[in-house]
């Protein structure tokens, strides 16, 4: 799945996520 989260206001950061040994994280972050 992908999702998006706002860091800064005007930029926003797009990833996807993967379920890892620890759990769910973001993996392919990338900004626009």
């Amino acid at each position: 799945s992908q999702g998006f989260k706002s860091l800064q206001e005007g930029q926003r950061l797009s990833f996807d996520i993967t379920t890892g040994p620890k759990g769910q994280q973001a993996s392919n972050i990338r900004g626009e």
